[in-house]
């Protein structure tokens, strides 16, 4: 019996110490401890390319959480244009918080360039990007980007 309530014990004082551990800064600047998740569970956000949509999973950085905590108070909808043959490119009308390093992004990465705009890649392209996520399953993802001009609705996962 003691060593059962040992066993509780300690596996109590165990799960405070590593939940204190998971109180983080929001984009705001506010502390919260909402953002801390269960190891090994990655943070997914839907994107919606004009009515069709694809999950990604974002990065673990400063800049995804940034952005993960603009789409907890709504969804986000950004105009994406062509540039290069390779990528969609839209203004976020707000900066995030940058990590940028040389990177070859390709088809499904979607990055952060210059702070406040987004990329969406449907081809290769080595520059310095912030990386922010990954569609997971590209079935459609380059027909969805099409030529031209396209909307994109940016959402937490439900």
């Amino acid at each position: 019996m003691k060593k059962a309530i040992s066993l509780a014990i300690f596996i109590l004082l165990t799960s405070i110490a590593l939940l204190a551990g998971c109180e983080s800064q929001d984009y705001s600047g506010n502390i919260s401890d909402d953002s801390c998740e269960e190891e090994g569970t990655a943070m997914r956000m839907e994107v919606n390319i004009n009515g069709t949509g694809f999950m990604a999973t974002l990065e673990d950085n400063d800049a995804a959480n940034a952005l993960a905590g603009i789409l907890r108070d709504g969804s986000l909808t950004i105009r994406l244009r062509d540039y290069g043959g390779f990528e969609k490119a839209g203004s976020l009308g707000r900066s995030l918080p940058s990590s940028n390093r040389q990177i070859t992004a390709h088809a499904g990465d979607i990055v952060l360039y210059q702070g406040n705009q987004i990329v969406m890649f449907y081809g290769s392209n080595s520059w310095s990007y912030t990386m922010l996520g990954h569609i997971e399953d590209l079935t459609g993802w380059e027909e969805a980007l099409g030529r031209g001009e396209i909307t994109a609705t940016l959402s937490l996962e439900r």
